[in-house]
C-alpha cells in the first residue's frame, strides 16, 4: 500500500498468516513469497496506520505545508519477507543514476512502523541500526530490544516483556498462586519472556515453576501429546503462557482432544485478545483466562474510514487493490471475476464491488477493542510530533553540527531519532506518549478477563490494571467482582505445592524439590514459630516458655505450696505442732534447770538443740505460701543453719557418752579431761561450719 508525499514513512503488517517459500536453485531468478491465509486484524492495523497519516495530514497545527506519504508492506509473518521488506524500505524500489557528486534529496523513508514479532524486530534493528533509521514497534516486547548498544535507533509504543514479566508475577501474588507452570514460545519473545520471568520470580520469592515447556513453532503431536501429559501430572492449576495464537491453537487442538480442564490461564499479550481462541469449541476450557493487555484506546472517525475501503475494478493488477479484493472475497464469500471453473455452477456468488460493509459483521470494522491499533496509532503520531520538532528548529540554534538544524530537503534519519528521543505530547485520548532512555514507553497495561456467556458467546472484559507506581515499583488495581472463574466455586482457584506451614511449625524443605514445596516440622518445647511458613524456631526468653501451639511465648507459671491447699495445711500444722513441742520442753527444762537430772544431761546443749529443732520446724512455713525475693533468699540458708546446728548438738553430745563408757573402764578417765565444758563447746563450733558447709554443697547440687 503506498501513497505519495513530501515524507515518507514505512510500516510493517501482518495481512497473511501463512507463506510458501519459492525453491533456491540458484539456476534462475527466485520467485515471490506466496502469502496466504487473510488476517483481517494485521489488514486493520495497516489501515489505522493510513488512517492516523491522513488525520495529519488535515491538521493544520502538526506538520503544516508539508505532506505524509506511506509505503507499506506485508511480511506475512515471515522473517525473510518481513526482513526483505524493510530493506526495500529504506533503500527504494528503482535503481537511480546520480550525476552528482552527493546524494540529493530526502531518503525513501525517513521511518519504520512495525514489526510486530520480536524476532523480525530484532533482526530488522540490528541493520537498520548502523543506519540510524529509526524504528517504532506497535507490538515487539522483548527485553533485548532495551539494548541501545545493539539497537540504538529502536522504539516502541508497548511496554517491554521486564514490565509485563512483573506485571504477571503481581497478579500471581494477588492471589497467591505459588505454583503456576510456564509455557513458551520457540522464539526470542518466548525464550527472553522466561529468563526475565524465572529471574524475577526467583529475586522476588513470589513462587516457583512446577514446569516450563516450549511450545513447538509447527504442529508436532508427539511434543503436544507430551507437553499435556506434564500439565495433566501437575498439581499446578496456573498455566502462563508467552506466545502468539499459532502454537496456541496447536496446543489447545491437544488439550480439547485429552479434556484438561480445571486449568486457570494466564495470557501474555500477545493472545490476550485473541479472537481466534474465543470459540464455542474451546471456551469450556479457555473461559475465565486472566491476561495483560495493551492499553485500549479510542480513535472515533477510525470507523469511517474504514468503511470507505472498496475495491477499485478498474486497477484490479495492482497489489494493493488485490488485497483489497481479498479482504472483499473474504468477507462477503463471493468471487471476482475471473471466477474459477464451477464456482458459479455451485452456487458461488459473483462479487461486484457494491456490497455494503455495514450489512455484515467482521472484525475490520470493530473498533470496541483498540489496542495493537491504539499503539500503531500512537506510532504514527511519535514520528510526526519529532518531524515537526525537527523542522520547527530556528537556524543557528539547532542541535546538529555549527548549530545547525534539518530540513525536508536535507533530512537525513539519524536527526530524526535525535528527536524521537525527546518527543513528548498528548493523544486526542488524553493518554501521555513518550519515551525512556531505552526507547520503551511508559509502561501501563490493561489487566482482562475472558467472559463466557451464557449464549455461549464470549466477551472480554476490562478488570484492572497495572502500571508503575511514584516508587517505581508496579502497582496492580482489581475489580474482583467482576471477574468471571470457570469453575464450579465460582472462586478463584489455589495454586499451591505445599500448604502454609501454621504458626509452631517450621520448613523443611523436600530433597530434589523447588523451594515453594516442603514439609511442615512443628517446634521442639521451648521453642516457638510465630509466622507461616517459617524458616526456623526461635527460643523463648529466660523467664518464659511456649504454649501448648509453639506459637508464642507465655510467661512461666509460678506453682508453689499455699495454704489453701490440704497439704500446705497439714505441712503447716505438723510444722507448728513440732514447734509447740519443743517449746513446751524447752520451758520445762528451763523450770527445772537446777535440778541434777537436767545438769547431768548437759542443760546448755540441750537447749541448744532444742532451739535448733524448734528453728527446723519453722523454716518449713518459708517454703509454703508465694514465694518472694526474701523467702527465696532465706529459705535454704535458715534451714541449712537450724539443721546443721540441730546435728553439731547431737554430735557433741553422742561424743561425750562415747568418752563416758570409754572412762567406765579402767585405765579410761584421763579421756574425761578433753570433754569438759570448753571442751564440749570449741568441739560443737568447730563442727558447725563443717556440717554447714557440706548441707551448702549438698543443696548447690540439688539445684543443678
Amino acid at each position: 500500500m503506498h501513497k505519495a508525499g513530501d515524507v515518507v514513512l514505512g510500516g510493517l503488517f501482518r495481512a497473511h498468516y501463512f507463506s510458501v517459500s519459492p525453491d533456491l536453485t540458484f539456476i534462475s531468478v527466485p520467485q515471490q513469497h506466496i502469502c496466504y491465509g487473510l488476517d483481517v486484524e494485521g489488514l486493520r492495523k495497516a489501515h489505522t496506520m493510513t488512517f492516523a497519516i491522513d488525520e495529519i495530514n488535515q491538521n493544520s497545527k502538526l506538520l503544516p505545508n508539508v505532506t505524509l506519504g506511506y509505503s507499506l508492506y506485508d511480511n506475512c509473518l515471515t522473517l525473510g519477507v518481513g526482513f526483505r521488506g524493510a530493506l526495500a524500505l529504506i533503500s527504494g524500489q528503482q535503481e537511480e543514476t546520480v550525476t552528482d557528486e552527493k546524494c540529493l534529496g530526502s531518503p525513501p523513508v525517513i521511518g519504520l512502523v512495525g514489526d510486530s514479532s520480536s524476532t523480525h524486530s530484532i533482526a530488522i534493528s540490528s541493520v537498520l541500526g548502523l543506519y540510524r533509521v529509526p524504528i517504532v514497534s506497535y507490538f515487539a516486547t522483548c527485553s533485548c530490544l532495551s539494548d541501545r548498544q545493539k539497537y540504538p535507533s529502536f522504539f516502541r509504543t508497548i511496554p517491554s516483556d521486564t514490565f509485563q514479566v512483573r506485571a504477571i508475577i503481581q497478579i500471581l501474588k494477588h492471589f497467591g498462586w505459588t505454583w503456576a507452570g510456564l509455557l513458551i514460545s520457540d522464539d526470542d519473545y518466548g525464550l527472553y519472556a522466561a529468563r526475565s520471568f524465572q529471574s524475577d520470580l526467583s529475586s522476588s520469592n513470589e513462587g516457583c515453576l512446577a514446569y516450563l515447556e516450549i511450545l513447538p513453532r509447527k504442529k508436532d503431536l508427539t511434543e503436544l501429546k507430551r507437553i499435556v501429559e506434564v500439565m495433566k501430572k501437575s498439581t499446578a492449576r496456573v498455566v502462563i503462557v508467552f506466545a502468539d495464537e499459532g502454537p496456541i491453537l496447536n496446543l489447545m487442538e491437544e488439550v480439547v482432544r485429552q479434556k484438561l480442564t480445571g486449568l486457570q490461564w494466564l495470557a501474555s499479550e500477545a493472545w490476550s485478545t485473541a479472537a481466534v481462541l474465543q470459540t464455542p469449541e474451546l471456551m469450556p476450557y479457555l473461559g475465565g483466562t486472566l491476561g495483560v493487555a495493551i492499553r485500549r484506546g479510542e480513535i472515533p472517525a477510525l470507523r469511517d474510514f474504514l468503511l470507505k475501503t472498496h475495491p477499485d475494478l478498474h486497477y484490479n493488477n495492482s497489489n494493493e487493490n488485490n488485497l483489497v479484493n481479498q479482504f472483499w472475497e473474504f468477507t462477503f464469500q463471493c468471487k471476482f471475476a475471473p471466477v474459477p471453473a464451477g464456482w458459479v455452477e455451485n452456487g458461488g456468488l459473483l462479487c461486484t464491488g457494491g456490497e455494503d460493509l455495514q450489512s455484515v459483521e467482521t472484525e475490520f470494522l470493530d473498533i470496541s477493542n483498540l489496542r495493537p491499533e491504539y499503539n500503531v496509532y500512537k506510532a504514527v503520531y511519535a514520528l510526526a510530533y519529532a518531524l515537526d520538532d525537527m523542522l520547527k528548529c530556528e537556524p543557528g540554534r539547532g542541535p546538529f553540527s555549527e548549530n545547525s538544524c534539518a530540513t525536508v530537503q536535507t533530512l537525513e534519519p539519524w536527526q530524526l531519532v535525535y528527536y524521537l528521543e525527546k518527543v513528548n505530547f498528548t493523544t486526542p485520548f488524553g493518554e501521555q506518549v513518550s519515551f525512556d532512555e531505552n526507547g520503551d514507553a511508559l509502561p501501563i497495561y490493561d489487566i482482562i478477563n475472558w467472559r463466557w456467556l451464557p449464549d455461549g458467546g464470549t466477551e472480554i472484559c476490562n478488570v484492572g490494571d497495572v502500571k508503575k507506581s511514584a516508587l517505581n515499583q508496579e502497582e496492580i488495581k482489581l475489580d474482583e467482582p467482576k471477574i468471571f472463574w470457570n469453575f464450579k466455586s465460582k472462586q478463584p482457584p489455589r495454586s499451591v505445592c505445599s500448604e502454609n506451614c501454621p504458626p509452631g511449625a517450621r520448613m523443611v524443605g523436600k530433597k530434589g524439590e523447588p523451594e515453594c514445596c516442603f514439609d511442615c516440622v512443628s517446634c521442639s518445647e521451648g521453642k516457638i514459630s510465630n509466622s507461616t511458613n517459617s524458616l526456623d524456631c526461635f527460643s523463648c526468653p529466660e523467664d518464659f516458655w511456649s504454649s501448648p501451639l509453639c506459637d508464642q511465648c507465655v510467661l512461666k507459671k509460678t506453682e508453689f505450696l499455699s495454704y489453701e491447699e490440704p497439704l500446705g495445711i497439714c505441712l503447716a500444722a505438723a510444722s507448728l505442732l513440732g514447734t509447740f513441742i519443743c517449746a513446751v520442753v524447752l520451758g520445762i527444762l528451763i523450770h527445772h534447770r537446777s535440778t541434777p537430772i537436767v545438769k547431768a544431761n548437759n542443760s546448755e546443749l540441750s537447749f541448744q538443740l532444742l532451739l535448733s529443732l524448734k528453728l527446723c520446724f519453722l523454716c518449713s512455713l518459708l517454703f509454703i505460701g508465694r514465694p518472694r525475693l526474701w523467702t527465696c533468699q532465706l529459705r535454704h540458708a535458715a534451714f541449712g543453719i537450724s539443721f546443721v546446728l540441730c546435728v553439731s548438738c547431737i554430735l557433741v553430745k553422742t561424743m561425750v557418752v562415747l568418752a563416758v563408757f570409754k572412762a567406765s573402764k579402767p585405765g579410761g578417765g584421763a579421756s574425761l579431761k578433753w570433754f569438759g565444758v570448753s571442751q564440749q563447746r570449741g568441739t560443737y563450733m568447730r563442727g558447725f561450719p563443717t556440717f554447714y558447709l557440706e548441707k551448702k554443697k549438698t543443696v548447690v547440687r540439688s539445684r543443678d
